[in-house]
């Protein structure tokens, strides 16, 4: 019994949920914390400071993560130095020009964007992007090499600390929301002094970077930034619409808590992504086609059959989720807004039930080193969102609208992704579901074998 637990706390997917369960822990309690620990306005500067860093996140990283991932996956040694060089330089230089980019946007649009809610972003991120960028680039290495303990103990790690901050800060500090960016970025310095001791950042090679690889990784890259930057913008749009809305701040708070909880449906999806899209790389990279379209049925079949039960947890105990994370304050119809929290977190439990098959059809096209496919499904879906969410917020004055959005876009997406892979990979559409039982049959099966043979 010890050897079958031994083995199964060892495997790929495993470690990946572990890590994103343990993320996703510290994020929702903290997120509780926070949204116990300050007024409604004040709390949501803080959302406005997450979500627009999300969302610079996405850009920074967006240029190299994906064709990094793509490319270590199928070079030798020298080869793969050279990329995780360029890897490295190529952050150095986008984080620099973000970070000059936002201090000049502050220092002479200083009182706008104070009264807009984004002073905290404005002044603080550009220094925390510096700080954190040998972290976050260890943590796509890890991924690429499937390094997927480390990437365990170094997020618990990042993550934990913050929330004991936060926890000491609820029951005796009462800090500032200054106070609190100054101790996210104490720690996350000390994360990356870790991963940089460790060598796991690779920035040691540097000097290896050749303009040859940079270009790759930049050319795959000018896809997959924009591509990322638009599914960035799937989240944080509604957060920003709503903001520069006559709802105000408020409003951006009470959407938070729903849009929040919805973090549990994408914890299980974040995990079997970052084992999925390696392994289709891995094999398209060799020329398997055959390998990548039996990795996409089993992966998007198996994630599509646990979201249906993720989805009715959260749509059944809706109310339950919104009380934990956010109090009773939040709970009811809002005065100010007319809207129900209770009512958006259902909502977007129906959502739910498409993003594996979205999701995989994205990862399907990158993999294949077909990322502009992947890019015009995901601005046709950016552009959906947006105009649900204009026509939401300015005519309808609907926080509940905004959310019904989330399912049409995303159903614009599952439709042209699942369009264009079918193009490159000649998909038969029933072979997902068989291939996600078969997957639980299998591991229910190797479950078995694994008990009795350590009785």
């Amino acid at each position: 019994m010890k050897t079958t637990f031994h083995k199964i706390t060892r495997e790929a997917n495993f470690l990946s949920l572990a890590g994103n369960i343990s993320i996703a822990f510290f994020g929702f309690a903290g997120f509780a914390l926070l949204a116990r620990s300050f007024p409604i306005n004040i709390f949501g500067q803080w959302v406005l400071y997450i979500s627009s860093g999300a969302f610079i996140e996405m850009f920074r990283f967006g240029i190299t993560n994906t064709a990094i991932i793509r490319y270590l996956s199928g070079v030798e040694h020298d080869e793969r130095l050279k990329f995780i060089g360029s890897n490295g330089f190529i952050g150095l230089i986008a984080t620099t020009g973000i970070a000059i980019v936002l201090w000049t946007c502050h220092l002479i649009f200083a009182v706008p964007i104070k009264n807009a809610g984004y002073e905290l972003f404005f002044a603080w991120y550009p220094l925390l992007a510096f700080i954190n960028l040998p972290y976050n680039t260890a943590l796509v290495i890890m991924q690429a090499d499937q390094h997927f303990s480390k990437m365990l103990f170094i997020k618990t790690f990042n993550s934990g600390m913050f929330f004991l901050i936060l926890f000491f800060n609820y029951l005796f500090l009462d800090m500032t929301l200054v106070q609190l960016v100054i101790a996210q970025i104490i720690i996350n310095l000390i994360t990356s002094l870790i991963c940089i001791t460790k060598g796991w950042d690779g920035f040691r090679y540097l000097m290896r970077t050749t303009r040859r690889t940079s270009n790759v990784l930049l050319n795959f890259g000018k896809y997959t930034t924009f591509t990322l930057i638009g599914t960035n913008l799937l989240r944080s749009a509604d957060t920003l619409i709503i903001s520069l809305s006559p709802l105000g701040t408020a409003a951006v708070a009470l959407y938070s808590i729903p849009m929040k909880l919805t973090e549990i449906q994408q914890i299980p999806l974040r995990s079997f992504v970052a084992t999925a899209f390696p392994k289709m790389s891995r094999a398209s990279v060799l020329g398997k086609a055959d390998e990548v379209r039996k990795l996409f049925y089993t992966y998007t079949g198996a994630m599509t059959y646990l979201f249906v039960f993720i989805s009715l947890v959260t749509f059944v105990f809706a109310e339950f989720f919104v009380t934990l994370l956010g109090g009773s304050q939040y709970m009811g119809t809002d005065p100010a807004t007319g809207a129900n929290a209770v009512t958006i977190m259902r909502v977007f439990s129906i959502y739910g039930l498409l993003l594996p098959i979205d999701r995989m059809t994205g990862i399907g096209l990158d993999s294949i080193n077909r990322p502009g496919k992947n890019l015009i499904k995901v601005g046709l879906m950016v552009l959906a969102n947006v105009i649900g969410d204009l026509i939401a917020v300015f005519i309808f004055k609907s926080l509940l609208i905004v959310a019904v959005a989330s399912i049409f876009f995303t159903l614009i997406g599952v439709w042209v992704g699942f369009y264009f892979l079918d193009k490159e990979l000649h998909l038969k559409h029933l072979r997902v579901y068989s291939a996600g039982l078969e997957f639980y049959r299998n591991m229910y099966q190797k479950f078995k074998n694994r008990r009795s043979q350590a009785q």
